[in-house]
């Protein structure tokens, strides 16, 4: 009996540790938000102010001038006292006076602007300092999370491997968040930007429908049409990239063909082709998931990093294993350097690990890159 109080009570502060981490990373994901909305207010109010010390510049300049030319004017009226009237020379003493202190007004004023540009850029570094350490710290109680919502059972056998193993599983959560942290901004600079702009756009045709009618209303409208439909696009491309569901529905061969087309869509300039041999089987998801990560990995690598305008994946499915080439025309890299420094490469390594499949990596500098995976399969499943 004293066993199973324990372990509820165990239980009951495992349970508790773990709302109170949620709540706390919903109490961090607040202030980033609160952060990162006075940032974007702090940054169009900064903006505002050097507009206005670029105006005060201009008008200082030209008060400058006519300062200079009022004082050679005056110079002139007093070395010739008997050649001007006392009332041509007491406007040149009251125009040079009020230029100068005109001037004077205006560097006051340039001087109280960069002021505020000064202050205003230092609380927004250190806004930016805080949204940054919020993340930081959402990253960190989620790779916490993820340790503590592990089967126990398996944390125990983890706990009796080798380092090695420790850090590779370490490397994985941590390779989860680095692409949560990816998505996260990629959703705040795309489909949540063009969201904000919608909003704007909408007040914007009311005001145009009030001011000018519905004609340039209704084209604001078609505008506004457009941007939705971009939006919604860019929406569908980041849930393709979490995971096509198709993979599920169709299985690897017609999603990978799917996956090529479409990211041959979104790079003009690229060409994509995709070849498949011998008798499709389906997989277990983990594999089908695997393969297709290791896909999208080497087209991404080819793209982003060797700048390649041509990419083929060859598939072959033989007796118990299936063969992947990703080959591509990009600038390569040299093997002796990049393999064991290069994050995505040591990831894919891990991941083929997983299913206990092969990994060959040939590529030189300016011959291009090729990926060989090789994942067995048991037949009859």
């Amino acid at each position: 009996m004293s066993q199973k109080k324990d372990g509820k009570e165990l239980d009951s502060i495992y349970d508790g540790l773990l709302s109170k981490m949620e709540q706390s990373k919903k109490d961090i994901f607040m202030i980033s938000e609160q952060s990162r909305r006075g940032y974007e207010e702090m940054k169009d109010e900064l903006e505002e102010v050097r507009l206005n010390i670029s105006a005060v510049i201009k008008t200082g300049d030209l008060l400058e001038e006519k300062t200079r030319a009022a004082r050679r004017r005056l110079a002139e009226v007093s070395g010739s006292f008997n050649s001007y009237t006392e009332q041509e020379i007491r406007q040149s003493y009251e125009n040079a006076n009020n230029l100068q202190l005109q001037l004077s007004a205006n560097r006051s004023e340039e001087k109280k602007y960069r002021q505020k540009r000064d202050r205003l850029q230092r609380r927004l570094q250190a806004l930016l300092q805080t949204i940054e350490r919020a993340e930081r710290l959402v990253n960190q109680l989620n790779i916490s999370m993820n340790y503590l919502s592990s089967d126990l059972d398996e944390v125990e056998d983890a706990i009796k491997k080798p380092q090695l193993n420790h850090d590779y599983s370490l490397r994985i959560i941590e390779a989860q968040e680095e692409e949560r942290k990816r998505l996260s901004r990629e959703i705040h600079d795309g489909p949540a930007q063009m969201m904000a702009n919608v909003l704007l756009r909408s007040d914007l045709i009311e005001r145009t429908y009030r001011e000018k009618g519905p004609e340039p209303a209704f084209r604001e409208i078609s505008s506004l049409k457009e941007m939705v439909r971009h939006a919604l696009t860019e929406v569908r491309r980041i849930i393709y990239d979490l995971r096509p569901m198709a993979l599920d529905d169709l299985g690897l061969v017609p999603t990978l063909r799917k996956y090529l087309e479409t990211i041959e869509g979104y790079n003009p300039g690229a060409t994509l082709a995709f070849d498949c041999h011998g008798t499709e089987r389906r997989l277990p998801s983990t594999f089908e998931t695997s393969i297709f990560r290791l896909v999208q990995e080497a087209i991404s690598n080819a793209l982003r990093h060797g700048k390649a305008t041509a990419i083929e994946v060859n598939m072959e499915w033989l007796k118990g294993h299936v063969n992947i080439a990703v080959s591509d025309n990009g600038t390569g890299f040299d093997q002796s350097i990049v393999k064991n420094q290069s994050f995505g490469l040591i990831g894919m390594k891990e991941r083929i690990d997983l299913i206990n499949g092969d990994f060959i990596i040939n590529s030189s500098l300016g011959e291009g890159t090729v990926l060989m995976f090789q994942v067995p399969y048991e037949l009859g499943k």
